[in-house]
C-alpha cells in the first residue's frame, strides 16, 4: 500500500506556484468550461473582504460567478459581501423544504442549487492571508486533466499562540483524528496532506452525484464518497503555500472531532464494514471549571444529517 500511495502522491500532487493564470484562462476558454466560486460564511466580517478581493482578481477570466452562502450573520458579513459584488444567498432560504441549514456542509450542498458552473470551487471565508492562488491552483488540474474530478488544497497551517505564529502547529483535528481514520479505514486517501482543508474544487457532475453531510463532517464524507464513486486517481491535491486563519479553542475542536467521528462511523456502517446495534448518540459531554473551581459537565447536541445527492446520475 505504501508504494501505491507514493505513486498517487507523485502523479496527483501539484503546486499553485507553477500556474500561469493567463495561460490557464486560455485553456479554460478553449475547453468551454465555466467556474463558480462559493464562500460559506457566518460572522466573517473581519476577513471576508480580503478573501473576496483576492478571489475577485480572477473574475471575468477564470471565475464566472461568485456566491456567498451566509448563515444568518449578525455582524454585517452578508451586506459587506454584497457591496463587494458577490451574489449573496441566505443558506436557509435555499431549498427551504429541507428546513433550516445545519452548518457549513449544508450550506455547500445548497449552493449547488444556486450556481451553474461546470466546476465549483469552495473557499472558506476566514482566511487571514487570502490569495487568488487558492482558486487558480485548484482549477488547474481540473481544467487540464479530464480524468481529475476533485482537487483538494493543502498548505502550511501555523498556530497562533500568545499573539505569535508557531509554524506547523495547526491542523490538530487532522493529525489527531482524520489522518489516523484514513490510514486505518480508507488508506488510498492517506496520501492527502490536508484532508480536512476547507478549500477544494470539483466537477459539478460529481458534486451533484454524492451526498453531503451537514456541519464539520462534510470534508471527510466528501472524500470518502468521492473515493467510492470515482476512485483515487480522480482525486488531486494542490500546494497553495500557507494558510493563516483564526484558530479555534480546544473545546470547539473537540466538538468538531465528534462530528467527524460520526461521519466516519456512518460510512463504515453504510459500507457494512462495521455494525452498531443501536443508533450512535449525538449528545456530547464536556467539562470545565466554574468560578469556584468546581468541575462541571456541559451537554451539547452535535448532530449530523446526510443530505441526498442532487442527482442520481
Amino acid at each position: 500500500m505504501t508504494a501505491t500511495i507514493n505513486e498517487w502522491f507523485e502523479a496527483r500532487t501539484f503546486s499553485a506556484h507553477n500556474v500561469s493564470v493567463d495561460e490557464l484562462a486560455e485553456r479554460k476558454l478553449a475547453r468551454g468550461l465555466t467556474v463558480s466560486v462559493v464562500l460559506p460564511s457566518r460572522n466573517e466580517a473581519p476577513t471576508i473582504e480580503g478573501v473576496l478581493r483576492a478571489v475577485s482578481e480572477l473574475s471575468g477570466s477564470l471565475i464566472d460567478e461568485l456566491v456567498v452562502m451566509d448563515g444568518d450573520s449578525d455582524d454585517g458579513t452578508a451586506e459587506l459581501a454584497a457591496r463587494l459584488g458577490a451574489r449573496v444567498h441566505h443558506d436557509s432560504a435555499v431549498l427551504p423544504e429541507h428546513g433550516r441549514a445545519l452548518g457549513k456542509g449544508d450550506a455547500l450542498w445548497r449552493s449547488l442549487a444556486v450556481t451553474s458552473g461546470d466546476i465549483v470551487v469552495f473557499i472558506d471565508s476566514d482566511i487571514e492571508n487570502p490569495s487568488a492562488r487558492f482558486v487558480y491552483g485548484l482549477l488547474a488540474p481540473l481544467v487540464d486533466d479530464p480524468g481529475i474530478a476533485f482537487a483538494k488544497a493543502f498548505y502550511d497551517r501555523p498556530l497562533t499562540e500568545g499573539g505569535q505564529l508557531q509554524r506547523g502547529g495547526g491542523g490538530r483535528v487532522t493529525e489527531l483524528l482524520a489522518r489516523p481514520l484514513l490510514n486505518l479505514f480508507w488508506p488510498p486517501l492517506a496520501g492527502l496532506v490536508q484532508p480536512l482543508s476547507g478549500e477544494y474544487a470539483g466537477r459539478r457532475e460529481l458534486l451533484e452525484a454524492i451526498p453531503f453531510f451537514t456541519g464539520y463532517g462534510v470534508e471527510l464524507g466528501m472524500l470518502v464518497d468521492t473515493l467510492e464513486r470515482v476512485g483515487i486517481d480522480a482525486i488531486a491535491q494542490v500546494d497553495v503555500g500557507e494558510r493563516i486563519h483564526r484558530n479555534q479553542p480546544i473545546d470547539a475542536l473537540s466538538r468538531m472531532a465528534f462530528a467527524i467521528s460520526q461521519v466516519a462511523m456512518a460510512r463504515l456502517r453504510s459500507s457494512e464494514r462495521a455494525r452498531f446495534e443501536e443508533a450512535l448518540p449525538s449528545d456530547y459531554v464536556q467539562f470545565s471549571r466554574d468560578d469556584q473551581g468546581h468541575v462541571i459537565p456541559s451537554y451539547q447536541e452535535v448532530a449530523i444529517r446526510e443530505r441526498p445527492p442532487h442527482t442520481e446520475g
